[in-house]
């Protein structure tokens, strides 16, 4: 991909002729270029009817042959554990307590001038010996300093014990075990807070930058933060919300999971929702289930309950009342149930117009019935889930029907019978639980486990560009069609194909016939696209060196 005037500078919108490639547009499927101007999309067509534009922009961009689409949303973002993720230690590639026990020991020794060590992503289920490190163990590990480590779904962590000596009464709290077993509920709540507080606020700067320039680099151009008094600070949620207002890059979207909607709305979020949390996690043993857990030592296990459906009723009238998002984290059955109904009762109390005009949500939503789809769909619900779990934990043998028994299992996230019954869907990563990774996202989805669940590569897509926008109550972006937001990335990619919605990926077409824009081939053992540029708003936020 060549240019023949330099790219624009911050903060300076230029007028922009992409052409020669394949510009991915409900308005012409057969496009091959498109006009830019003021931070818009103003026009897109034919290499013929470019030419027309060609002296009167003030750059020219040869696409080479590349694909121009949406920029991608992702839905569900920890933005500064990312940062630290990518930056910091990192065990999601461990795949043995002994390996684990090293990157540990490393990293410690790499970074002596570190008051706090944080790292993330170990998944014991994966491992042979099929358990976490103990107190002793990682106490050995650090030389005695301050160590939090969360569990790859960030609903569990392990802990030094000069971490636990920094918070005063943990040892009392609700979720505190001994040494051999991760601190869950309160009292791992409160090490988290301990942990994130020692962190300098260069620290967090450094973090939160590093984290928005992966996700440029993988043409995103908006993420949903999902911040809360139990997942960061206000002064995290606030500076990140600063930073991405002040330099070029993802946009950021706040979302603040606190049943204070005035606290909410005073730090700038747009709903007091994300991760507010219904219940826990399925690897956690913390999600909250209708029937109990398969591989729990306690044979009546089922998980943890946070929030009743009286609750969930009262924040939702709140935020509608304020013209604020409320939304949910919700893992089980059983805390979906209870979150259906909260808004049912919101919905007698207002009137379901007010209730689906909002637009409220709920995240990852990976247990359902027809039941609680269809309620989803009555409510006006939007499901903001990530595909990336099922391609981890799903299958015959994976940590779901480990935690649920196979026949449980294989109900989960359902995105099919969602979309049939008519659903919005926003995806997401949920990084740093899963990694940032929008075409794996895609892929995930059209590919999932359980062959009923797939959908075709283009809802999936849609999912992860309009659906994103839908889910803040944008209706106007996430295509490239004349005035809509100029958020696009360009890709090398292998030969474009077209699916039709009923394929469920069995079928693949390249028939230019179809009038339908054509996507990547996204098939297991195929390279996923290589993004080249991203684009936010007109303004160039990554460009690609040349390899």
């Amino acid at each position: 991909m060549s240019e023949s005037t330099p790219a624009a500078s911050p903060g300076e919108h230029r007028t922009v002729l992409l052409r020669g490639g394949e510009v991915h547009s409900p308005a012409d499927p057969f496009a091959t270029a498109m006009v830019v101007e003021r931070g818009h999309v103003a026009w897109v067509g034919s290499e013929g009817a470019a030419d027309a534009f060609a002296s009167g922009v003030d750059e020219v961009v040869d696409l080479e042959g590349a694909l121009v689409t949406p920029a991608f949303v992702d839905a569900h973002v920890h933005t500064t554990a990312t940062g630290f993720a990518l930056t910091g230690l990192d065990l999601s590639s461990a795949a043995s307590l002994a390996e684990a026990a090293e990157l540990i020991r490393s990293h410690a020794a790499a970074r002596p001038e570190d008051r706090i060590l944080i790292g993330h992503g170990w998944d014991a289920s994966r491992w042979p010996e099929r358990r976490p490190l103990t107190r002793a163990e990682l106490d050995g590990l650090t030389g005695g300093r301050p160590l939090y480590l969360t569990r790859i779904d960030v609903h569990s962590a392990v802990v030094t014990t000069a971490l636990l000596d920094l918070v005063p009464g943990v040892r009392d709290l609700d979720g505190f075990h001994d040494g051999q077993r991760p601190l869950t509920g309160d009292a791992h709540h409160a090490v988290r807070a301990a942990a994130f507080g020692a962190v300098s606020a260069r620290q967090r700067t450094e973090a939160q930058r590093a984290a928005r320039a992966r996700a440029a680099s993988l043409g995103i151009g908006t993420v949903h933060e999902c911040g809360g008094p139990q997942i960061s600070s206000e002064e995290d949620f606030t500076g990140l919300l600063d930073l991405a207002r002040d330099e070029p890059g993802p946009r950021v979207v706040g979302y603040w999971a606190d049943l204070d909607v005035e606290r909410a709305r005073a730090l700038g979020a747009l709903g007091a929702a994300g991760d507010l949390f219904a219940d826990g996690s399925l690897g956690s043993h913390t999600a909250c289930l209708h029937e109990p857990y398969a591989d729990h030592a306690d044979a009546t296990h089922t998980g943890a309950a946070h929030l009743d459906a009286a609750t969930v009723a009262l924040h939702v009238v709140a935020c509608t009342e304020a013209g604020l998002q409320a939304g949910f984290h919700a893992i089980g059955d059983a805390a979906v149930t209870a979150v259906v109904e909260g808004v049912r009762a919101a919905a007698e109390k207002l009137g379901l117009a007010r209730i689906r005009a909002a637009r409220h949500r709920v995240e990852h939503v990976e247990m359902l019935t027809p039941e609680t789809i269809a309620a989803f769909a009555e409510l006006g619900l939007t499901a903001s889930v990530q595909p990336a779990f099922d391609a981890l934990w799903g299958g015959e043998e994976g940590m779901y029907a480990d935690r649920l028994g196979a026949e449980r299992a294989r109900t989960l996230n359902p995105y099919a019978a969602l979309l049939r019954a008519g659903v919005p869907l926003a995806f997401g990563s949920d990084s740093p639980v899963t990694p940032l990774d929008p075409w794996g996202t895609v892929r995930a989805a059209a590919f999932h486990r359980t062959s009923e669940h797939r959908i075709s590569a283009r809802a999936a897509f849609t999912a992860h560009t309009r659906g994103g926008w839908r889910a803040v109550g944008r209706d106007d972006a996430g295509t490239l069609v004349p005035g809509a937001p100029a958020d696009y990335a360009v890709w090398r990619t292998e030969e474009l194909v077209v699916q039709a919605p009923d394929d469920r990926v069995a079928r693949w077409s390249t028939d230019p016939r179809s009038g339908t824009p054509g996507l990547p081939d996204l098939s297991p053992g195929r390279d996923l696209p290589v993004c080249l540029r991203t684009v936010v708003h007109g303004q160039t936020v990554f460009v690609r060196p040349n390899e």
